[in-house]
C-alpha cells in the first residue's frame, strides 16, 4: 500500500445497530477498491472483517476491525465496530482514533435503539457522521419514511445529498443532488436524472444548498443574492458544513448488492474531514503543560494504543494511531502511562486478520505491532526526548457481575495469568476478588459481553469456567448488648489447657466497623494473652452465627477473666475468647445486614412509570428525579441482592433504551422475611 500525507487519510469508523449492515458493507467497500474479488459474506465467515472465530459462529461483531483500502488519491481507513450493545467499549475504541464516521441504518428498521445510541457516542466525541441508508434492494425498503424517522429522531439537519430510483419496488439507481448525475445499477454508468423524479431532486437539492450555505458567508450572500453555485462550491460547503457539525448528509444504497457504495467512498473522501483537516490535537507534558500538536510528519511523535488483542500462539497484537510524527519500525519509543521505554518492533497494516508490513506509520495513519512488552490499550507512545500524553479513551463502566467458577483444579491455576490477559484485550472487563465472599469476580456491560469472554477463555486459552450469579456480600452485627463469657479447660496429663474470659459486647453505629477493647484491670488476664485474646476474637470475626459472614458495628470489650500459672497459654486463651465471642454474638440479637446500592438511571421520559414500579418491587427507596433533556435521571437506593441482575432488567423495560451507574452506598438491616431466606440457602448449600 502506497504512504500517503495526513490530508489523504480518512479515518471513518462505521456504527449502527446490530444487523444494520456495517460488516457487509465494508466488504462492499474492498469490493469495489479491489482489495477482494468477490464479497465475503457474515453468514459463512468468509468476510474480512468478521474473523474471529466467536463472531463466524455468532454471526456478528464483537471485536473492532481494521479495514484499510485506497480510493482515488485517499487511504480510508474503515474500522468496523459492533452494533450489539454489550460490546460499547469497541465502539469507544473506534470513535477515538476516528476523524469522521458513517452511521448506517436499516432501510426497512429505521432508526432503532442502537441508531440512537451510536449517535449519541459520536456526538459525545465530537465525530461528524454521514449517514448510510442500507438495504434499499428489500422489498420494504422505503427511503422517505426512514429519512422523516432520521430527521425526527436525530435532527432535521439531516439531509439527503442522494436520492435512490425505485422502480417496482426495485432499487433502479442512486441520484447524486450535488451534481444532479445519476447512477444507475443496470448499466453502472452515470446518466441523466429520470423525468419522473427530477422535481423531487431539484426541490431536495435547493434544501441541501440552503442549510449548506449557511456554513460559508461568502457562498450564502452569492446565494441569497441568486447566483448559481457550481457543484465543487456545494461539495465544498457541504464539507465545511459537516465539519462544524451543521449538516449530516443521507445517502442511501445497499452493501448486499454494491449498490452506492462506490459513491459513499466518495463522499467520506469529500465530505468527511481526513487527518490533517481534524485540528490541533491536544497534549500533556510531564508537568502537566498542555501543547497542540499538528498532524504533520516531520513533527514530534505522539500515537495511542487503542486495541490490544491477546493471541496464544502470536503474541499480543497492538492497534495504534499516530497522530503526529512518524512511528518507525524497529526503533524506540516512550511510554507516557507506564514512564518507560517501549521497543517497537515491525509495524503492519492490518487489515481483517491479515497483515502487509511496513517501514513506518506517518502522521494521521493507523496500523499495529506486535509483541509490545508494557503498552496496553489507551498508552500514549512518544518521542524519548519528548515526553507527550494523549488524553486516553473513556470505556465504559461494567454494569453486570458475574462468579467465575473453574472447571479443573489445571482452570483453577491458569485464572491468574489469562484474566489479566482478557481484561488487556478488553478495558471494559474488571475482574477482581471479592474480600467477603471470597469469589473472583468478573464484570462487563451485559450478559452477552461476559458470555462471548467466557467463549474466549475457552477458545483461545483453555481456560474452561462457569459464570454462576454472585453471592450477596452480607454481613451481620447484633441488635442488643450482651456479656458472655466461657473458660477454656481440658486436663490430660501433663500440663493442661486453662483460658478464662469474659467479654462485653455493643452495637456501633452503622458503619464503625468492628472495635477491641481491653479493660483489664489488675491482670486476671496478664498482659502477654491479650494479643492471644484478640486474634481469637479476629478469627471468629470473619464469620458470623447466621450466615458465617463477616462480622462488623461491634465492640467487644475484654473485662476479666483469670489464669492458673501452669495451665494457661496462649492457644488456651485463643480458644476461650473465640467461644466466648460465638456465645455473644448468638445471645446479642444477631442481625443480618445488606448491602445497599446508590442507583442512578437515566431513561427516556415514557418508561418512567415502569422503572419506578420496578425500583418499588426491588424494595427500592427513590430519592429523587430529575428532567434531563427529554429523559429522567432517577436516583434511588436498593438492595444490592435485588439488583444483581439490573442490566438485564433495565434493557427489557425500556427496549435498550436506559442506562444507568451503580454504586456502593451502605450496609443496612435486612427485614426479618429476608434473613430468614438467606439463613435457609445458607443451611442448604451446607448440607450439599
Amino acid at each position: 500500500m502506497n504512504s500517503y500525507t495526513p490530508d489523504k487519510i480518512h479515518n471513518c469508523v462505521l456504527l449502527s445497530h446490530y444487523g444494520a449492515g456495517k460488516t457487509s458493507l465494508a466488504e462492499a467497500m474492498l469490493l469495489d477498491a479491489g482489495n477482494i474479488k468477490r464479497l465475503g459474506n457474515v453468514k459463512d465467515g468468509s468476510s474480512v472483517s468478521d474473523y474471529d472465530p466467536v463472531e463466524i459462529e455468532r454471526q456478528m461483531s464483537v471485536n473492532l476491525s481494521l479495514v484499510p483500502l485506497e480510493w482515488g488519491d485517499c487511504k480510508v481507513n474503515i474500522i468496523d465496530t459492533p452494533g450489539y450493545a454489550d460490546f460499547i467499549g469497541e465502539v469507544k475504541s473506534g470513535l477515538r482514533v476516528s476523524d469522521g464516521g458513517v452511521l448506517v441504518v436499516r432501510a426497512s428498521s429505521g432508526v432503532e435503539v442502537g441508531t440512537e445510541r451510536m449517535w449519541q457516542c459520536a456526538e459525545e466525541e465530537g465525530i461528524p457522521l454521514l449517514i448510510f441508508v442500507n438495504k434499499m434492494d428489500k422489498d420494504d425498503a422505503d427511503f422517505f419514511r426512514v429519512l422523516g424517522q432520521i430527521q425526527q429522531e436525530l435532527g432535521a439537519k439531516c439531509l439527503p445529498v442522494q436520492l435512490p430510483v425505485i422502480s417496482q419496488r426495485k432499487l433502479q439507481g442512486i441520484i447524486d443532488l450535488v451534481t444532479m448525475k445519476g447512477h444507475f445499477s443496470s448499466s453502472n454508468e452515470e446518466g441523466e436524472v429520470p423525468s419522473d423524479v427530477r422535481e423531487e431532486a431539484e426541490s431536495l437539492r435547493e434544501k441541501l444548498v440552503e442549510l449548506a450555505v449557511e456554513s460559508d458567508d461568502d457562498l450564502l450572500s452569492r446565494y441569497l443574492e441568486g447566483e448559481e453555485l457550481n457543484e465543487e462550491e456545494v461539495s465544498r460547503a457541504i464539507k465545511k458544513a459537516v465539519c462544524a457539525g451543521t449538516l449530516v448528509p443521507v445517502l442511501a444504497g445497499s452493501a448486499f448488492s454494491d449498490s452506492g457504495v462506490g459513491l459513499l467512498l466518495a463522499a467520506i473522501c469529500s465530505y468527511l474531514p481526513s487527518a490533517g483537516e481534524g485540528g490541533d490535537i491536544a497534549a500533556w507534558g510531564d508537568d502537566g503543560s498542555r501543547e497542540e500538536l499538528k498532524a504533520e510528519q516531520d513533527g514530534t511523535l505522539a500515537s495511542i494504543v487503542f486495541k490490544t488483542n491477546a493471541d496464544p500462539y502470536v503474541g499480543k497484537l497492538s492497534y495504534l494511531r499516530v497522530y503526529s510524527g512518524t512511528l518507525a519500525s524497529n526503533s524506540q519509543v516512550w511510554n507516557a502511562n507506564r514512564k518507560d521505554t517501549e521497543r517497537i518492533g515491525q509495524l503492519f497494516i492490518a487489515r481483517g486478520k491479515s497483515q502487509e508490513p511496513v517501514p513506518l506509520l506517518g502522521a494521521g495513519d493507523i496500523g499495529a505491532v506486535a509483541r509490545l512488552n508494557i503498552s496496553g490499550t489507551g498508552d500514549t507512545l512518544c518521542a524519548p526526548d519528548h515526553h507527550l500524553m494523549l488524553d486516553g479513551i473513556d470505556f465504559p463502566s461494567p454494569n453486570l457481575n458475574m462468579a467465575i467458577q473453574p472447571k479443573t483444579k489445571a482452570d483453577l491455576d491458569k485464572l491468574g495469568t489469562i484474566l489479566p490477559r482478557m481484561c488487556e484485550e478488553d478495558p471494559s472487563i474488571k475482574v477482581g476478588r471479592d474480600p467477603d465472599t471470597r469469589e473472583m469476580i468478573i464484570s462487563g456491560v451485559g450478559e452477552n459481553h461476559l458470555e462471548v469472554a467466557r467463549e474466549k477463555m475457552q477458545r483461545k486459552f483453555g481456560l474452561a469456567v462457569d459464570l454462576l450469579t454472585p453471592k450477596v456480600p452480607y454481613k451481620e452485627t447484633i441488635g442488643a448488648p450482651c456479656n458472655a463469657e466461657y473458660k477454656h479447660k481440658k486436663q490430660s496429663g501433663g500440663h493442661g489447657q486453662y483460658g478464662h474470659v469474659l467479654l462485653k459486647l455493643e452495637p456501633l453505629p452503622r458503619g464503625t466497623g468492628f472495635e477491641f477493647c481491653n479493660k483489664i484491670v489488675g491482670g486476671t488476664v496478664p498482659k502477654n494473652y491479650i494479643p492471644a485474646v484478640e486474634k481469637g476474637i479476629n478469627e471468629v470475626k470473619q464469620e458470623g452465627v447466621l450466615t458465617a459472614s463477616p462480622v462488623v458495628d461491634v465492640r467487644v470489650t475484654l473485662y476479666d477473666g483469670s489464669f492458673h500459672p501452669v495451665d494457661s497459654s496462649e492457644i488456651a486463651f485463643k480458644i476461650a475468647a473465640a467461644q466466648a465471642l460465638k456465645q455473644g454474638l448468638s445471645q446479642g440479637q444477631p442481625v443480618l445486614l445488606e448491602p445497599v446500592m446508590e442507583l442512578t438511571v437515566t431513561i427516556p421520559e415514557s418508561f418512567t412509570g415502569d422503572v419506578v414500579g420496578d425500583l418499588n418491587t426491588k424494595r427500592g427507596r427513590v430519592l429523587k428525579m430529575t428532567p434531563e433533556a427529554g429523559k429522567n435521571v432517577i436516583q434511588a437506593l436498593v438492595p444490592y441482592a435485588e439488583v444483581l441482575r439490573y442490566t438485564i432488567d433495565l434493557k427489557s423495560m425500556t427496549q435498550g433504551r436506559g442506562s444507568f451507574v451503580m454504586k456502593s452506598s451502605h450496609y443496612d438491616e435486612a427485614p426479618a422475611h429476608i434473613t430468614q431466606k438467606v439463613v435457609e440457602n445458607r443451611a442448604k448449600q451446607e448440607e450439599k
